[in-house]
């Protein structure tokens, strides 16, 4: 709960307290000294509350509204539990609740309220062990918070995906600043934009001779503000960090880390405080709380003299941080992105086949998450690969004679192929190696609608899985007429994310279709950001004749475009145009590496050829 809701639920439930602490006694002269004591606590009339003392009123006042600033507590609220007379002598036993703000925890202790009869009154015996029965007379209370530093994303292998970076912190020491504290405190909030109220109670709950630090700023940010803050130097310190923040390739999956910012601080929401690093995007964002932990908090009683700990009243250790492990290989990213480098616009999505896991995401003019794995784009012939699955089972036959004229209508949809026409005697094989559309489309007559929706399914296409980054599992319209029909053995009705690609190619290697992985540790992603479905969805195994004759069919396709083939090793796969949107697919796969490529105005399957080699021979 976030401190101004804290705030407001405390103000609503103070009618309700004072209504407790008004109805739960016998004894009415002791139950109002209590009564007013405490509720003027919690609602901060200091005034009510130090009427009901015995000590010097401005004492009082002063003590209880000091315990607030030395909590930088959101709200204080009581519950009695007893109220005991011994002749002229009361005791009341309560419980205390301090919400100590910032999506700290709750602090719950029990004390008393001695009270005693003064010129017939009741008043509370006033000390200072009165805010907690561990306080004494020259001591005060204080906050000690403490966080760990942020941890790694890290590869398959361990290695790190982001290089250091430096932050620089900005901070106090309490009690350097003597009576500028407030005017310090102002210049910083017009600095960092920060609530000067916010600022100024952390540094006074804070241990005088602790460093405090309030804002984190990179380094361009530092930079401009860098003379202001020399203004009130030396009250202010920095301290520059190297933390790991910036991101290697492939950089919008690991995700840009910057500095807390008022504005974020408000969306977050949740247990950063001002001056720490805070993901802006991919895999940081989504592991933001993972990555960061929580902060430890501590609270304790200093020497007002000293300034040094005298106990411990209370520790939270804090929610443990740790590294997130990805399936991505870093020599594999590398070939990706030498490959992409070459290209127009592009981007290249690789799987390893044999489980589903994500290996590499490289783009260039296009985005690894927005176009990689979250893109929606029309399938083209690509789609021929689950199509075929659909009409093989339906008893079309690799050999089966298709004509490719340039032109043909099915259902009254119009087909049109750019690429060379193949001879009378051409077989389905064959133009599903040359992506012939018009041949293709042809078999829409041979094939059920829920046979084609079946074979999509298998595939994973418009299936319920998920990553922890937004992610595209394609989709494929209702079935009814031939045109339909065809146009989604085609490809032109359908639409497909490079990743749900990369996948269809990795079900033909492996035999079998998984739903993806890209991060093994932890299990899911912080519950603000996008979410894991709470169990993924089976593996579903591909025929064996069905493979064995797609596999045919797809090393035929890579003799169709030999630009794909670069080097030793064979690779299989079909390559797709579409000419209107100058798209161009390649999908298939290498050894155990199974890839989608999808290019703007580039030859995609030459792409996946300079992938495939430079995976082969890594500098």
């Amino acid at each position: 709960m976030s401190r101004a809701r804290r705030i407001l639920a405390a103000a609503v439930t103070l009618t309700a307290a004072s209504m407790t602490l008004t109805g739960c006694f016998e004894e009415p002269s002791a139950h109002d000294a209590v009564r007013d004591f405490l509720v003027g606590w919690q609602s901060e009339d200091y005034e009510l509350a130090a009427s009901r003392a015995d000590g010097d009123p401005a004492v009082v006042r002063k003590a209880l509204e000091a315990a607030k600033l030395d909590l930088d507590a959101a709200s204080f609220r009581f519950r009695v539990k007893s109220l005991n007379r011994q002749g002229d002598a009361t005791t009341a036993q309560f419980g205390a609740e301090v919400d100590l703000g910032e999506n700290s925890p709750l602090w719950e202790y029990e004390s008393t309220l001695p009270l005693h009869l003064v010129n017939g009154v009741w008043k509370v015996r006033w000390s200072q062990s009165v805010l907690h029965p561990q306080l004494k007379d020259g001591q005060r209370l204080a906050v000690r918070p403490s966080s760990e530093p942020r941890q790694k994303v890290v590869d398959r292998t361990g290695e790190a995906l982001q290089r250091p970076g430096r932050l620089y912190v900005v901070g106090v020491t309490p009690s350097a600043l003597g009576d500028e504290t407030s005017s310090v405190v102002k210049q910083l909030a017009a600095i960092t934009g920060f609530a000067e109220d916010r600022l100024l109670s952390r540094v006074r709950s804070s241990p005088p001779g602790d460093f405090v630090q309030l804002a984190t700023f990179g380094r361009d940010r530092y930079l401009q503000v860098q003379q202001k803050i020399a203004e009130i130097r030396p009250k202010v310190h920095v301290q520059p960090q190297d933390q790991p923040v910036d991101p290697a390739p492939p950089r919008d999956i690991v995700g840009k880390v910057g500095a807390l910012t008022p504005e974020t601080e408000v969306k977050l929401g949740g247990p950063q405080r001002a001056g720490d690093s805070v993901g802006r995007n991919g895999l940081q964002k989504a592991y933001q709380n993972h990555l960061t932990g929580s902060t430890k908090t501590q609270v304790i009683t200093l020497d007002l003299k000293t300034g040094e700990d005298v106990a411990v009243l209370k520790e939270w250790p804090g929610r443990p941080n740790g590294p997130v492990h990805t399936t991505l290989d870093s020599l594999t990213q590398q070939a990706a992105d030498a490959a992409v480098s070459t290209t127009q616009s592009g981007t290249l999505v690789a799987v390893k086949a044999s489980t589903g896991e994500v290996l590499a995401v490289g783009a260039k003019d296009m985005g690894q998450v927005k176009d990689a794995l979250g893109g929606k784009y029309p399938a083209g012939t690509a789609f021929s690969i689950v199509a075929a699955d659909a009409l093989i089972k339906a008893g079309v036959k690799p050999s089966q004679r298709l004509r490719c004229p340039a032109e043909r209508t099915v259902g009254g949809a119009r087909f049109v192929f750019t690429g060379q026409t193949q001879q009378p005697a051409a077989t389905f094989q064959e133009s599903f190696a040359s992506g012939c559309v018009t041949a293709l489309a042809s078999l829409a007559r041979r094939v059920g609608a829920e046979q084609l929706k079946r074979s999509a399914e298998a595939y994973g296409i418009g299936v319920n899985w998920q990553l922890p980054l937004k992610a595209f599992t394609g989709k494929m319209p209702s079935l009814v007429t031939d045109a339909e029909k065809a146009q989604a053995i085609a490809g032109q009705n359908v639409e497909v994310s490079p990743l749900t690609m990369a996948l269809v190619a990795a079900a033909v290697k492996s035999g079998t279709w998984r739903p993806p992985s890209l991060v093994t540790s932890p299990d899911r992603p912080d519950p603000a950001a996008e979410q894991l479905a709470t169990k993924p969805p089976a593996s579903v195994p591909v025929d064996p004749a069905v493979r064995t004759a797609l596999t045919a069919m797809m090393k035929a396709g890579v003799a169709s475009s030999p630009s794909a083939q670069a080097g030793a090793g064979r690779v299989y796969g079909v390559a797709a145009a579409l000419p209107s949107q100058q798209l161009g697919w390649f999908v298939g796969w290498q050894g155990d590496v199974a890839v989608a490529v999808l290019t703007k105005n580039s030859d995609a399957a030459a792409t996946a050829g300079r992938f495939f080699g430079a995976l082969r021979n890594p500098r």
